[in-house]
């Protein structure tokens, strides 16, 4: 079996999902699914159990994915043992992250550093409004970005955490005193609108255009940083789905969360400009490939 053909095994065992496997791994679904098909044929069993809307290990799926995963780690970390041998050690990594989105990858960040102790790692905050600009211009070399990001020159790497979903709001909001909100709700709210290139697969992630049914989700005022996002929900004039932890790192008086029962969690990664050759953008996401597997975030 090809070490790449593995990689799509544990993928898609990972992500249960064609398209989300294809989409981490920069390969076509047809790759995934001829991939899986060679191995199931190879191995004599099914190693997936699949329907029209679901995906789910099969017994002998759940075998091999137990057997390759601490097997392909130790691949990443003899590479990883290679590299640092040959000197790739020192230089500086920037990495962009967004509020509380660098507390959810401390572990990866602390692994990082302890194997290489010679480089520096800088941080900069990214503007959620435009979080792309930066890696295009070169002035960050890693952004840790939610999914899913589909653009061309842009690379994205394995998963690193998913968060569920909740609905900020102002206390004196209509729906402040609800338990939980659901995405049809979404229709009778407003939500708000960014002047810049955040591609339209991004923004609804967070704010998707209309709701299950098909009803328009109303846009307000346009907003361009973070600040601008908490000031126009501080004063009800909109509302704005965030990763839960964001409810932990901005308590303000004014604010109050929600959860979006029906709303699938947030995904995030790390992403960087294809064309950058900083060979510790290399370093940093076999850390994150390596925690994945271990399960440490």
């Amino acid at each position: 079996m090809e070490l790449r053909d593995i990689e799509i095994f544990l993928a898609l065992a990972e992500e249960l999902h064609f398209g989300r496997t294809a989409e981490r791994l920069h390969v076509t679904r047809s790759r995934v699914s001829h991939a899986i098909k060679q191995q199931e044929r190879r191995i004599g069993a099914p190693l997936f159990e699949r329907t029209s809307r679901t995906v789910r290990l099969a017994p002998a799926g759940e075998q091999l994915y137990q057997a390759l995963r601490p097997a392909y780690q130790e691949i990443i970390d003899g590479i990883e043992k290679v590299s640092t041998a040959a000197g790739e050690t020192a230089g500086t990594l920037v990495l962009g992250t967004m509020g509380p989105q660098a507390w959810m990858i401390n572990d990866i960040i602390e692994r990082f550093q302890a194997r290489r102790p010679a480089a520096e790692l800088v941080h900069r905050d990214l503007n959620p409004v435009d979080p792309l600009t930066p890696l295009r211009d070169g002035e960050i070399d890693v952004a840790h970005l939610w999914l899913p990001v589909r653009e061309p020159d842009i690379s994205v790497g394995p998963v690193t955490h998913t968060s569920p979903m909740v609905l900020a709001m102002a206390a004196t909001h209509p729906y402040a005193d609800r338990e939980s909100i659901s995405m049809e709700d979404y229709g009778d709210l407003t939500f708000m609108a960014t002047p810049s290139p955040l591609p339209a697969s991004m923004e609804e992630t967070f704010q998707p255009f209309r709701t299950p049914s098909g009803r328009l989700i109303p846009r307000g005022p346009t907003v361009a940083s973070w600040y601008d996002i908490l000031r126009v929900v501080s004063s009800g004039q909109a509302v704005i789905p965030l990763a839960a932890e964001n409810a932990d790192f901005y308590p303000w008086p004014n604010l109050v969360y929600r959860p979006v029962r029906d709303a699938p969690p947030a995904r995030f990664a790390l992403a960087w400009h294809t064309t950058n050759t900083n060979p510790l953008i290399r370093a940093f996401t076999a850390t994150t490939a390596a925690d994945t597997a271990t399960g440490e975030n």
